[in-house]
């Protein structure tokens, strides 16, 4: 392997860990683009060899946070399970994913609420829309879920999962996986098929 690719891969992610952890603590405003390659042990011209520009760096961001979301819902994911306990799986990953990576969360969250949605809203991972979405078309396609718009179902599930995820991460719950499961349960049964 190219060791300059290698080391170039490693500053990246880097200057993305940085940039989470300074957000999550300062907001966008607050998080300059010096501090953030200071923070990340990178020079300060290293940072635009990467990104010409703040708002290039927020929007590359916001794709490798949806993309590590994603690669770890899709690391507990069975296709061959019955669909509803992979329904169960993915909320309880996702929101331990959250739970796990509390700046990943807080950046995701400021970034919606943020002009820079408006800005970049063609913006997306690759692979959230390849691999995440299709499942829960897949479900409303096939009768398995309510039939309703896709654009609803995604705040109604992740909305549920947010809100869990930040009572957890403020010390006023504390979910054991068994709840979370049950949480999930719940959520499942508002969207699911009635028979």
């Amino acid at each position: 392997m190219n060791v300059q690719l290698e080391t170039s891969g490693v500053k990246k992610i880097a200057i993305f860990e940085s940039t989470l952890l300074l957000v999550k603590e300062h907001g966008f405003h607050g998080t300059p683009m010096s501090r953030i390659a200071k923070n990340a042990g990178v020079a300060a011209g290293t940072i635009y060899h990467y990104f010409d520009s703040k708002d290039t760096l927020i929007k590359e961001l916001y794709i490798y946070v949806k993309n590590t979301l994603a690669e770890a819902i899709l690391r507990n994911h069975d296709p061959e399970k019955p669909y509803d306990r992979g329904f169960l799986d993915f909320w309880v990953s996702q929101c331990t994913f959250f739970i796990e990576h509390p700046a990943y969360l807080y950046f995701l969250e400021q970034y919606i609420n943020s002009p820079y949605a408006k800005q970049f809203h063609g913006a997306d991972s690759e692979l959230f829309k390849e691999k995440i979405k299709p499942i829960f078309t897949y479900g409303i396609e096939n009768g398995l879920i309510r039939k309703m718009d896709y654009e609803l179902l995604g705040p109604i599930i992740h909305g549920s999962i947010v809100a869990a995820a930040k009572l957890h991460l403020s010390g006023h719950h504390d979910f054991t996986r068994e709840r979370l499961y049950g949480m999930a349960q719940v959520i499942w049964d508002g969207i699911k098929t009635q028979s």
